[in-house]
């Protein structure tokens, strides 16, 4: 299996980090996950390979590596628990795009797209279970995380699938949905990561509600980006939450004060221009500016926890990938 396609993710991420030796180490998380992946031409292999190796930027292994470094030593276990988490991100992406119906992710055809939704959730469970296996190699307690995360991250999406096409979502309920979906995928990158090296369980609970804080930063500029963001860069359509009913922080903070043009707007289930007249609606009544606020927030939490971290290269590295999560947001927005 070529690992050419995501030596240049490995890369780009740390060189954001501004950490020298991140770039190797996630080298070999790369061979690790080649290996547990296993090799074509079967079809789960290679349908479990097929975003693997279509790039992503590997901001939760970084997270897991710059942790284990901050409070030990980067070794085999802390790249281990870096590929085990993510494992559970990309076999979450399987079952999402079925769940969305999604018919691109990264820039290619998703595997429900180019196979079939039963192969998408097979390989997506085929995902889940390899990150388990590598997890519960490490030990009792790094397996008992990634299950209860893996618990969690299903709990998001329940929450999110039960408030579909309904404008009278709150944003209690958005913050449980994000906070399944994202923010303890996260925050247990960084809590296996400073785990593995041997940091007391203060410091270990300290990284865990960093990574969570970014988490929330992360996803809320995702929501943004599907309303405002380059279609290139994103490598999917503008607008894709609200097709799908999927109102999320901009969306809700535009209809707080709503007249009835937006909800009617959603409520007829936008496509072509209508999304875009519904994404201008946002915009112009500051639900855009408005997200971008609450990430700030967010990352003003990441900023005095990361002052609680050993000083150093590993915390500035943090700093600076905490940055470029939110520095994603187009300048105009």
């Amino acid at each position: 299996m070529h690992l050419d396609g995501t030596t240049e993710s490995s890369a780009s991420v740390a060189r954001m980090a501004g950490h020298a030796e991140l770039a190797d180490h996630l080298y070999a998380v790369e061979r690790c996950l080649a290996v547990a992946i296993g090799n074509p031409p079967t079809l789960l292999a290679e349908s479990a390979a097929h975003l693997l190796f279509a790039g992503g930027k590997r901001i939760r292994p970084a997270l897991t590596l710059i942790c284990a470094d901050a409070y030990g030593d980067v070794h085999d276990d802390a790249i281990d628990a870096a590929a085990a988490v993510e494992l559970v991100h990309l076999g979450s992406l399987h079952h999402d795009d079925v769940i969305d119906e999604a018919e691109t992710r990264r820039g290619v055809p998703t595997v429900n797209a180019r196979w079939s939704n039963t192969v998408s959730v097979l390989s997506g469970d085929y995902l889940l279970a390899r990150a388990s296996e590598i997890a519960a190699s490490i030990g009792a307690e790094p397996a008992r995380i990634l299950a209860w995360t893996i618990g969690r991250l299903t709990e998001g999406e329940i929450v999110e699938l039960a408030h579909l096409h309904d404008t009278g979502t709150d944003i209690e309920h958005y913050y449980e949905a994000i906070q399944g979906k994202t923010a303890v995928l996260m925050g247990s990158s960084c809590h296996l990561g400073a785990l593995v090296a041997g940091a007391p369980e203060d410091a270990t609970s300290l990284a865990a509600e960093f990574g969570f804080e970014l988490g929330l930063v992360f996803q809320i500029v995702d929501d943004v980006l599907d309303l405002v963001g380059d279609e290139a860069l994103t490598g999917k359509k503008r607008g894709v939450d609200l097709v799908e009913g999927v109102y999320t922080l901009p969306t809700l903070l535009a209809l707080d004060g709503d007249d009835g043009t937006l909800e009617a707007l959603l409520s007829n289930r936008p496509d072509g221009d209508s999304v875009e007249a519904a994404i201008d609606l946002v915009v112009r009544r500051g639900g855009v500016a408005g997200a971008v606020e609450a990430a700030a927030r967010h990352l003003a939490r990441c900023d005095a926890l990361l002052c609680e971290f050993p000083p150093g290269g590993p915390r500035d590295a943090l700093s600076r990938l905490s940055r470029y999560v939110l520095a994603r947001v187009p300048n105009d927005k």
